[in-house]
């Protein structure tokens, strides 16, 4: 019963240990890698040219990185954390409608409404289609 008690605990360890160097948390990646899935995600959406993109990526990038430090910075604290991101996002999205043509800033506000609608439905335990 020990040894078997043993191989579970070990199994458990690798597999954390698997999972933590392929950045498997639920942010999904490096700061870089999430910037550059929002970015494709959005020249996909909002038909970006390439110029827009670059400047995307350079701004998602930049608040990825400020993010990871927040959160490091924040330890427990969530609601202080969730005002300083929030804060943070708005920015984020200022700065992109700042490059949008007059229909990609529609397109825009349309796509934040409907991640708005996903995070509330699954902030209430509703699942959420990504």
């Amino acid at each position: 019963m020990k040894k078997l008690m043993m191989i579970c605990a070990l199994l458990f360890s690798v597999i954390t240990y698997a999972n933590a160097q392929q950045g498997g948390g639920r942010m999904g990646g490096t700061p870089e890698e999430r910037a550059k899935r929002n970015t494709d995600q959005l020249a996909e959406k909002l038909k970006l040219t390439e110029d827009q993109k670059t400047k995307v990526l350079a701004i998602y990038t930049a608040q990825n990185a400020t993010m990871a430090k927040a959160r490091e910075e924040a330890g427990g604290d969530m609601s202080g954390m969730r005002e300083k991101m929030g804060k943070m996002m708005t920015d984020t999205n200022t700065k992109i409608e700042a490059l949008l043509t007059d229909e990609q800033k529609t397109a825009f506000k349309a796509l934040q409404e409907e991640r708005k609608k996903q995070m509330e439905a699954r902030q209430a335990g509703g699942g959420g289609n990504n």
